[in-house]
């Protein structure tokens, strides 16, 4: 399943990208040694954070993949909560077409607050 999860996100990136979005993972999980993992920790790495995150112009969304039957691990229910308490979006993108809604809605926003402006 893992794999699935990894082509959905490249996926996701790809789309990202192509419109403009500023758009990074952060590489948290795979297998590491002991040495590497407490390293890691130590510099700042976190159980739980999500896959993606966006840069928008004034705002921040966490983005969390999954497949369509992808459950989120308790310490990513924990970072959502902690994200969405700070304000921020969380959000879990199941597939490609999530991704394009969220480009949608976004250029949609963009234009009406562009509309309000002039």
């Amino acid at each position: 399943m893992k794999h699935i999860e990894d082509n959905i996100q490249a996926g996701i990136v790809k789309l990202l990208r192509l419109n403009g979005f500023l758009v990074f993972s952060v590489p948290n999980g795979g297998q590491r040694s002991a040495i590497t993992g407490a390293i890691l920790k130590k510099t700042g790495a976190l159980a739980g954070v999500s896959d993606l995150i966006i840069v928008l112009d004034s705002r921040v969304v966490f983005v969390e993949v999954k497949t369509a039957t992808g459950r989120q691990q308790d310490t990513q229910k924990v970072f959502q909560e902690r994200v969405e308490q700070l304000g921020h979006r969380y959000e879990i993108w199941r597939s490609i077409r999530d991704c394009a809604v969220f480009i949608n809605n976004e250029k949609k926003m963009k234009k009406r607050y562009l509309q309000l402006k002039l």
